[in-house]
């Protein structure tokens, strides 16, 4: 199989390229263009362009199921070149705004959710995605391209920014070499040009690869999928705690590098009669004591099968006012995409039963 434009870095890519101002131009046409072909790359000399075409591909992807939610919310089903699967989220911030007078006042706001994994090898038993099990990590060209399949998908203007959240398929620590390089990819200022402080990679907690996230200084914001406040609950929850356990995960927080004016998230997945009483809460205050957080409390999305359930609002509600109440930054995070398959794993899952 022949290697991606995508997969490379703006640098390794004129590190190949003769003569290397070209590399420049190709990031111009795959990141601001939108390029589907090397043929399209017009100012390239044609020989140039074909020898490329027979040397690389270009799309690592392609759609091969979209599912729209009335929130705005769109549920990406993506095929690889090998025929794996991955799902991709777009997030619909905030609404554009137009004025009496035909003006726009706001642009959208998008955040998309991304994969860094075929399947996952953590586990977690809240986790559809665990249901298949670990088949391969992706490459940095199939993280990036994700966000560049969506962006022309929806004419998303090449200027137009978003966040980037590594929250979809996999455990992004566990792929931390792609992940790197995509995070340099999407920063790029003459590609996609997202800011490392738009981007955060969400870990279940490989404490050793939060230091090693921490020691590379690419100077991304970092979320930590908690969802449980003692080492038996969290066991249940994710496995893998049994080698990363809750002392290690929050050791490795107070050594990660954080920008002073940000927060380290923790995400809380908040399960009926597992972990959304106010004794929880009392645990969540006092484990994460002089660390500048913000907890983000998520309603579990239920699916066929899952042996949980959605928790009240009244009591995620009383769960976040007792955080506030104790000095912690908390938010509850709105549902989104509820009414179509939300659940990490679920759009996959339901098209391998078709197939």
């Amino acid at each position: 199989m022949k290697p991606s434009f995508f997969d490379y870095t703006k640098e390794a890519l004129a590190a190949r390229i003769t003569p290397s101002f070209r590399a420049k131009q190709i990031y111009n046409w795959l990141y601001v263009r939108y390029a589907q072909s090397v043929d399209e790359m017009a100012n390239l000399p044609k020989p140039m362009r074909e020898a490329l075409a027979n040397e690389y591909d270009m799309m690592p992807l392609r759609i091969l199921k979209r599912e729209y939610s009335s929130d705005g919310t769109i549920k990406y089903l993506f095929a690889l070149r090998d025929d794996k699967t991955i799902e991709t989220v777009l997030l619909r911030m905030k609404e554009e705004q137009i004025d009496c007078n035909g003006t726009r006042t706001q642009h959208a706001k998008y955040t998309v959710c991304v994969s860094t994994q075929v399947g996952c090898k953590v586990g977690c038993s809240f986790c559809l995605t665990a249901k298949g099990g670990f088949v391969r990590d992706l490459s940095a060209g199939e993280i990036v391209a994700q966000v560049v399949a969506i962006k022309k998908d929806n004419d998303i203007a090449p200027e137009r920014r978003l966040n980037i959240v590594y929250m979809g398929m996999g455990e992004p620590l566990d792929n931390l070499s792609a992940l790197s390089d995509a995070i340099t990819i999407f920063a790029d200022p003459e590609g996609l040009a997202i800011s490392p402080k738009r981007q955060t990679v969400s870990t279940s907690g490989l404490s050793t690869k939060i230091d090693a996230l921490g020691k590379l200084d690419t100077g991304v914001h970092i979320a930590i999928s908690l969802h449980a406040v003692d080492d038996a609950l969290r066991t249940e929850l994710i496995p893998m705690n049994k080698a990363y356990n809750i002392a290690s995960i929050i050791d490795a927080v107070r050594r990660f590098p954080i920008d002073a004016r940000k927060r380290v998230m923790f995400e809380y997945l908040v399960i009926k009669d597992k972990n959304d009483d106010i004794a929880s809460a009392k645990k969540l205050v006092k484990l994460l004591a002089g660390i500048k957080a913000k907890v983000n409390l998520i309603f579990f999305n239920p699916y066929e099968g899952s042996p949980y359930e959605r928790p009240s609002v009244e009591s995620v509600k009383a769960f976040a006012d007792y955080l506030i109440a104790h000095g912690l930054l908390a938010t509850i995070r709105e549902s989104k995409g509820i009414d179509i398959s939300a659940a990490c794993g679920q759009l996959r899952e339901k098209e391998m039963q078709t197939l």
